[in-house]
């Protein structure tokens, strides 16, 4: 129980009659090695990927609530452009870079405690719910920053595909 979420990517990959034949696309799903035989590949109209999936990483859903969602944090999925995953990885460097820069953090790392934590609170700060984790600006608020951007960056050199994001608690 807790804050979940997660981001996909949905390709429309249906082909039309109107289509030409050179933009079609061929999709197999395999069961055991062999073509799935409850699944009719030309009926396929939608590929959804997970992208990335958070667990209690409250400052990022916070920054899809308020740049994404109009304030709303309701559960529900919403679309998010490429400009927008674009600033969220900006974002995230340079928090990552300020918590990093040297002489800003003290103890073992995976214990590491940030002694300047200014950029985070004003660029990607923490958020309160019901199960949401930690407010702290510790080891794993800097983890959730660097697998958002291990995850998101290399999707933003992709052409297809739209963008969405939900979040469950």
């Amino acid at each position: 129980m807790g804050l979940d979420s997660y981001l996909v990517k949905k390709t429309y990959v249906k082909n039309w009659k109107h289509t030409p034949a050179k933009e079609w696309h061929a999709v197999t799903v395999l069961l055991t090695g062999e073509p799935h035989p409850e699944i009719k590949p030309d009926r396929i109209t939608l590929i959804v990927e997970d992208v990335v999936y958070w667990r209690k990483a409250n400052q990022i859903h916070k920054w899809f609530v308020d740049n994404c969602q109009d304030g709303e944090d309701d559960c529900k999925e919403y679309y998010v452009s490429r400009e927008q995953l674009q600033e969220l990885v900006k974002l995230c460097e340079k928090v990552r870079d300020s918590l990093l820069a040297e002489g800003n953090s003290e103890g073992e790392m995976g214990k590491r405690r940030f002694l300047n934590t200014d950029v985070a609170k004003e660029l990607l700060p923490t958020s309160s719910g019901f199960y949401f984790g930690s407010e702290d600006y510790d080891e794993n608020y800097l983890i959730d920053l660097k697998e958002t951007i291990a995850y998101i960056k290399p999707e933003l050199s992709t052409k297809t595909g739209d963008f969405y994001y939900q979040a469950s608690w």
